[in-house]
């Protein structure tokens, strides 16, 4: 069983778009690839840099700083120079609420 935190309402979220929110001290991104959400560490795991700031193009996120990619779906790397997964959480929508479960601070990759 989770702990659901309200992170946004759809509307914040535009199909093909980022946002960035923080939950105490973990930064995490929301996706919306075609209606439906996904959520991630929100920084970059090769150099600090807000993902959410980066391009969502279909299912990957391009960092800003240094243009790695990352699948929204799994976290996994997809291209140099990242080494490292990011973490996932699971999402729950419900009515127009996006919900997060970071208990245990999601998922390691």
């Amino acid at each position: 069983m989770g702990v659901w935190t309200k992170v946004a309402v759809r509307a914040d979220v535009k199909a093909g778009e980022t946002i960035g929110r923080k939950i105490g001290d973990l930064h995490i991104a929301i996706y919306n690839v075609d209606g439906t959400f996904y959520a991630t560490d929100g920084i970059c795991t090769h150099a600090f840099s807000y993902l959410n700031d980066g391009w969502l193009v279909g299912t990957a996120i391009e960092c800003p700083l240094h243009g790695g990619q990352f699948d929204v779906r799994s976290g996994k790397g997809l291209c140099s120079p990242i080494t490292k997964d990011l973490r996932t959480y699971p999402v729950l929508v419900s009515g127009d609420d996006i919900l997060v479960d970071v208990a245990g601070y999601g998922r390691p990759m």
